[in-house]
């Protein structure tokens, strides 16, 4: 119930008033660097891949909060630039992460590279505008070492901002999950998304990304590699996602969104109830 109300109080240490590469002090990179030194490994049993377009200031922030992961999990961290045309590029070369430029554009294509560079058994993918609890690799990879596991993901919240209060944000999110519970049975896929999604390295090498920009790649990936594993979701609030609500506010107002939202999930309830069939992913229309 912290969380109901207010934004949870660890997030503050991520706040960052940058606007611009230019504006971020040496001294952030050198802290960042030195928490990342303590933690990444050269001999990684996790791989953590990002698909970063355009985010000079946003992810740094994402792998600061990564690099106060608590965990005895071997592990290293891939930062995808998608082309960027900001100063992603300038950003990444002064963090302590491998990173690797994609110029086809697309959440795919960028985390198929990422997957490919990969040397960990398992691979976590995360977004490059978010913020990730301390505990999130070791709840993760906990959820994708289960036998049988193929492939994991995670919940997420929406950090309050001007127009969209922690309370309403909150309800919001409680709907949500009921809708993510029904749709968890036959059709997991639906639930699951690159900000917080993790999967057997070598059955995603086997199903591959679609390589062309289109949104729900995560979930495409998640459907292929339901033939190899189950899908677990990690319910686990202290691995729960933050992030902006930008995918909102692209409907307006929370009403707006809310209201567009519950006119798809009616449209599409009654599938939810049976196994979506078989089809070439690589092709089909979201």
């Amino acid at each position: 119930m912290k969380s109901f109300f207010n934004n949870p109080v660890w997030l503050d240490q991520f706040k960052q008033p940058y606007e611009k590469y230019e504006d971020i002090p040496a001294a952030v990179f050198d802290s960042i660097n030195k928490d990342l030194d303590q933690l990444l490994s050269e001999d990684p049993l996790v791989s953590i891949v990002i698909a970063a377009w355009n985010e000079e200031v946003s992810i740094l922030r994402t792998i600061a909060s990564l690099a106060k992961s608590e965990t005895s999990i071997p592990l290293e961290i891939i930062v995808i630039n998608n082309n960027s045309t900001d100063h992603t590029q300038q950003t990444l070369d002064r963090l302590h992460v491998k990173n690797f430029f994609q110029p086809l554009q697309g959440w795919g294509p960028a985390r198929q590279l990422g997957m490919e560079k990969a040397r960990g058994k398992y691979i976590l993918l995360a977004d490059a505008d978010c913020i990730y609890p301390a505990a999130w690799v070791q709840e993760m990879t906990k959820s994708l070492q289960t036998e049988g596991t193929a492939c994991v993901y995670g919940r997420y919240s929406f950090m309050a901002m001007p127009g969209f209060s922690r309370w309403k944000l909150s309800l919001y999110e409680r709907m949500r999950n009921i809708i993510a519970t029904l749709r968890h049975f036959k059709r997991p896929h639906l639930n699951a998304y690159g900000m917080s999604m993790g999967y057997v390295k070598e059955y995603g090498l086997k199903a591959g990304f679609v390589m062309y920009k289109i949104r729900g790649e995560d979930g495409r990936l998640c459907f292929d590699l339901m033939k190899y594993g189950k899908v677990n979701q990690v319910k686990n609030n202290n691995a729960r996602v933050w992030t902006l609500p930008r995918t909102l506010q692209q409907d307006g107002n929370l009403g707006q969104a809310l209201s567009k939202r519950i006119r798809k999930e009616i449209k599409r309830l009654s599938s939810l109830f049976t196994v979506h069939p078989p089809h070439d992913t690589k092709t089909s229309e979201n």
